[in-house]
């Protein structure tokens, strides 16, 4: 008695189809699983078990084989206990044999034959839809995750008695769909917003440059100046997500199982704050089967570094191939996986160990050379991948208690917005969505300058001893806060600006 059944696994956030193979055949009862088998999915043997029982169907006692093709990559996970109990139903005759033709399954079991959710429905509802077939069986929490997939059935089940009977016609499970207009329509939930920051007006102008053209920030300021406060509320400026960005971030949380299984798709734009003490495979991801990291988790979002010079060097300095290539790779013996990292870096640190060096209202205590090493924890390459460095000083006491209202977060973001569209239109024909992800062919086609402009640009080069990286950067600030103004050229006073925004960047005296 042979059935076959089909499930789905992941490999880094995309899913592959598996066949779930079981075989009874006469002789000692045994329950073997093969196909590269983790420890949970060997360990179903006894879920499925317990739940077949339980729900009032007879568990063969007879020598079953449960084979899980392709063979020769390792499965993990829970979600096959679903699919095995089937397979043995079906061999055994109480489910007919073609009624499991055209599903994919999934779900971990309990014992009293209740459908757990598992991690990763969402891609493999998509993988589902690619090969074709006609719906997808999850547990019910996981229905309104796979549901926002275009032209799938999502059936979301509770138990598995109810399963056996929707496939042998006694009852029906009506099919999930997501409102995915209605979800887009929602309005975002923030309790943050700019017009609670009082003063900082160079800071916010900064911040405003870099959400417009995606590019990377190092504040610098003393303690209590508002670096955090400014950081944690960027999400609320930056463009809404579209829907490819959307599915693309929840199928890493899905995977990680870092979804909120009431929110069937994140239209937030993730903020990912690590705590100084992580490790590099904490941040770009790793272990024994490569797992995201915080540069995945925080894909089309923000990645916020506070306190920059704390974290390990080591740390700090894997960050530079994501930044650059925008995706990571992490090779292990058992699996070589690449994961989206598309963020904006968004770091802070104070100016010294003490942390009021040129604070007119603390004496820094901080000698020079505690100071020099203190800020040569920042190595010059990592530098030189930050396109903006602002300084965040004090805020005078009159901002505080000033009558003047700040700008809130939804007009800044309607000026992010349109200078977003043009640079859309701009790339619309490329790889590339937004000015800091210029290689250099778009560099000499989009950020023409004057001579003028030129000439401002070389002495401040040879001045602060900027990088050719630098000169790059400082362009593509440039082409960004002319999109600002919706002007198709870059002017003197857009190159002007742009330099300023690179002023902690030299040689020797500052960073």
């Amino acid at each position: 008695m042979l059935a076959r059944v089909l499930s789905s696994a992941v490999i880094g956030i995309d899913a592959y189809l598996v066949e779930v193979e079981v075989d009874i055949a006469q002789g000692l009862p045994t329950f073997t699983t093969v196909g590269l088998p983790e420890t949970a999915v060997k360990e179903s043997r006894e879920r499925v078990k317990s739940a077949i029982a339980n729900s009032g169907y007879r568990f063969p006692a007879d020598r079953i084989t449960v084979n899980l093709a392709p063979a020769n990559i390792k499965k993990e996970g829970t979600g096959f206990d679903l699919p095995m109990a089937l397979g043995i139903l079906s061999a055994t005759g109480i489910i007919p044999e073609n009624a499991l033709r055209g599903y994919l399954f999934l779900g971990e079991l309990s014992l009293d034959g209740r459908i757990k959710p598992v991690n990763g429905s969402l891609p493999m509802a998509i993988a589902a839809r690619n090969a074709g077939y006609r719906g997808i069986i999850v547990p019910a929490e996981n229905g309104r995750e796979a549901s926002v997939v275009a032209d799938l059935c999502v059936y979301p089940v509770d138990t598995l008695g109810q399963v056996v009977d929707f496939l042998r016609g006694i009852t029906s499970v009506a099919p999930q769909k997501a409102d995915l207009k209605a979800l887009f329509d929602a309005p975002l939930a923030s309790a943050a917003d700019f017009a609670e920051v009082m003063g900082q007006e160079n800071a916010k102008r900064a911040l405003e440059i870099a959400a417009a053209g995606g590019h990377n920030v190092l504040m610098i300021g003393p303690p209590g100046s508002g670096k955090t406060m400014l950081a944690r509320r960027i999400p609320t400026i930056l463009p809404p997500m579209s829907f490819e960005e959307a599915i693309e971030t929840t199928k890493i949380l899905s995977v990680v199982g870092m979804l909120d299984r009431r929110q069937p798709l994140v239209i937030q734009r993730p903020f990912r704050s690590p705590h100084h003490t992580i490790s590099d495979a904490g941040l770009i991801g790793g272990g024994h089967v490569p797992r995201p990291g915080e540069v995945s988790l925080a894909h089309n979002g923000v990645l916020f570094l506070d306190e920059l010079p704390e974290y390990k060097k080591n740390v700090l300095e894997v960050l530079r191939q994501p930044l650059e290539d925008l995706q990571v790779t992490i090779s292990r013996a058992a699996s070589t996986l690449t994961y989206p990292s598309s963020f904006m870096l968004i770091a802070a640190m104070n100016p010294c160990p003490c942390g009021y060096l040129a604070d007119p209202r603390h004496a820094c205590r901080c000698t020079a050379h505690q100071i020099q090493r203190y800020r040569a924890k920042i190595s010059g390459p990592l530098l030189d991948r930050i396109d903006i460095h602002v300084e965040v000083p004090a805020v005078p006491h009159k901002d505080l208690v000033g009558t003047l209202e700040s700008e809130p977060s939804t007009a800044i973001r309607q000026r992010v917005v349109a200078a977003r569209q043009i640079q859309r239109q701009r790339f619309r024909r490329t790889n590339v969505y937004n000015n800091a992800q210029m290689a250099s062919r778009h560099i000499r086609k989009h950020c023409h300058i004057d001579r003028d402009a030129e000439g401002v640009l070389t002495a401040a080069i040879e001045r602060l001893g900027l990088s050719a990286r630098a000169y790059n950067r400082i362009l593509k600030i440039s082409r960004t806060i002319a999109d600002l103004e919706a002007m198709a050229e870059i002017k003197m006073h857009h190159v002007t600006e742009a330099i300023q925004y690179r002023s902690l960047d030299r040689s020797k005296q500052n960073l």
